[in-house]
C-alpha cells in the first residue's frame, strides 16, 4: 500500500477528550493483512468506517470503532464465494503510555491500544476487520449449487 493519506492519522486522546468523530471508507483489497483472506479479484471491497472519541463507562478515554460493508470470502466447504456481511462496532480503551497500557491490560478484559502518538484510522479499521472475519468461513446450511 502506498503512503497513507494524511487525514487518516489522528490524535486519539484529543478525539476522545473532545468527543470528536472521523469517518471514511476504504477498499479492503488494499489492506495487506486481508490479501490472503478475500476472494481473488479486481472488484473493490468498500468498507465504511467511523471512529468516535468518547469516555468509557469507567470514565477512561476510548474510541468507538464502527465498520460496515461486505467481504467476499472463500467458503471452506465448497470453495465458492461467500459474501460475509461486516457490521462491527467495538469500544477500545486508550493508554497514554506503556505503563498505563500494561496496567489496563491486567485490569480489564477490554481491548486497549497505545495512543502515545498519532494513530492511523485505516490500520485500526484493518485490525478490526481481521478480528471480525471468520477463521473458516462457510455458507449457512447447504452450499449453493451443492444440494
Amino acid at each position: 500500500m502506498s503512503g497513507k493519506a494524511p487525514e487518516t492519522r489522528f490524535d486519539a486522546l484529543k478525539l476522545a477528550r473532545h468527543a470528536g468523530t472521523i469517518a471514511g471508507s476504504l477498499d479492503a483489497r488494499e489492506l495487506p493483512n486481508l490479501a490472503d483472506t478475500l476472494v481473488t479479484g479486481d472488484d473493490p471491497v468498500p468498507i465504511t468506517w467511523s471512529i468516535e472519541g468518547r469516555k468509557s463507562a469507567e470514565g477512561r478515554p476510548s474510541l468507538w470503532i464502527d465498520i460496515a460493508g461486505s467481504a467476499p470470502l472463500v467458503c471452506q466447504r465448497c470453495l465458492g464465494r461467500l459474501d460475509w456481511p461486516v457490521d462491527q462496532a467495538i469500544e477500545v480503551l486508550l493508554a497514554a503510555d506503556e505503563r498505563e497500557l500494561a496496567a489496563l491490560d491486567v485490569a480489564t478484559d477490554d481491548e486497549v491500544i497505545l495512543a502515545d502518538g498519532p494513530l492511523d484510522a485505516e490500520e485500526l479499521v484493518e485490525d478490526e476487520l481481521v478480528l471480525t472475519l471468520p477463521f473458516a468461513p462457510a455458507h449457512e446450511g447447504p452450499c449453493p449449487g451443492h444440494g
